[in-house]
């Protein structure tokens, strides 16, 4: 019964994404247009990021939830006879369908994350962080109910579920090493998030790596966290930064310079204590419960104005550097990615200055002087 369970879960897994991942990248061939940088004139500016389906629609969250409901954005291009369209992409099919749009250049910015975009780099689709967006967010390990495991030791042998290719593969592969193991010690089953309750509910596997829904699932008694990113170094978080196109930023950096100005905008609402209930109930629409968000929150001890901040820091480097080497060295990807061409903090550092926010966040320590 339990192996039919398991066949169920997954085979319906495989078939749900596959059919998400083409009715997404359908929806960005459809929604976008094309050859906006080849020398025409730019008509449109592009921004995909992850949405969540809420009272009927689809909203964002975070800074780009911001960036929208502000508005400034969208009245500075229209200014400029420019439309602003933001893309929707479900969480489940995200990576590959803004990869694709990218590759296709059908988008000219995306929130997502560090693992997707060194896997379009590699794949010769140059990217540049123009914005970081924030501190990262922490990474749970957590057991299924009634399974009695203390570390990551007590795991060896058994099923835990891991979506490949995602941001939160790299903090796990680095508690592995750390611990003297090897991800082959380990029986990794490859299942989206969305499927990993069901199959921790049912034994499919006995623990799951997860972001903030690890607390959910323990909210709800499926499981429990074992271990979080909490405990770990800085530059372990999973990070989601604003990319953009290359290729669009060097023949429109002037407008490249309105999206990240709109960010920073944005972080800095954000970072505001008078707005923290805001943040979180924006945080919490069609993705998970407000106390869950809270808890995320707290458990990272990241003071409120520094979660936001926008700032190129030690950790960022350090982290890109490291999801570089690791993609490259476990054949994620085939060419090694220059991590250090990244980055591109001319916009962030004219935002701050023309906004006057040099000192709103605490430089970084190296950078301090």
């Amino acid at each position: 019964m339990i192996k039919s369970s398991r066949s169920a879960i997954f085979r319906f897994a495989r078939q749900w994404r596959a059919a998400a991942i083409a009715l997404f990248a359908g929806a960005l061939l459809a929604s976008c247009g094309s050859g906006k940088d080849d020398g025409d004139k730019v008509t449109t500016v592009t921004i995909a990021s992850i949405a969540y389906p809420y009272q009927g629609k689809q909203v964002f969250t975070g800074l780009n939830g911001v960036v929208v409901e502000q508005g400034w954005l969208k009245d500075q291009l229209a200014k400029k006879g420019i439309e602003l369209v933001f893309t929707p992409v479900s969480t489940a099919v995200g990576a590959p369908v803004i990869n694709e749009g990218f590759s296709g250049k059908r988008i000219d910015f995306a929130s997502y994350g560090d693992f997707p975009a060194a896997i379009a780099v590699a794949g010769g689709v140059p990217l540049k962080i123009v914005a970081p967006v924030g501190q990262g967010q922490d990474v749970y390990l957590v057991v299924r109910k009634g399974l009695d495991a203390k570390s990551l030791a007590d795991l060896k042998g058994k099923r835990i579920a891991l979506h490949r290719g995602r941001p939160w593969e790299l903090p796990f592969s680095k508690l592995v090493d750390s611990k003297g193991l090897k991800l082959e010690d380990f029986k990794v089953v490859n299942i989206n998030p969305a499927a990993t309750p069901a199959a921790l509910e049912s034994g499919s596997v006995d623990a799951a790596v997860l972001l903030s829904d690890g607390l959910l699932v323990e909210q709800k008694g499926i499981a429990r966290v074992l271990w979080s990113t909490r405990e770990a170094p800085a530059d372990w978080r999973m990070r989601a930064e604003l990319f953009a196109r290359k290729d669009f930023v060097d023949a429109n950096p002037e407008l490249t310079q309105l999206v990240v100005e709109a960010f920073v905008r944005a972080a800095a609402w954000s970072s505001d204590e008078a707005n923290k209930a805001a943040v979180i109930r924006n945080a919490a629409r069609g993705a998970l419960p407000v106390e869950i968000i809270e808890k995320d929150y707290a458990n990272s001890n990241i003071p409120w104005r520094e979660r936001f901040s926008p700032l190129y820091s030690p950790a960022l480097r350090t982290h890109y550097h490291s999801v570089a080497d690791y993609a490259y060295k476990r054949g994620l990807i085939r060419n090694k990615v220059d991590a250090d061409a990244l980055f591109d903090d001319r916009f962030v550092t004219k935002a701050l200055t023309d906004l006057k926010l040099e000192d709103f966040w605490a430089r970084p320590a190296k950078d301090a002087g």
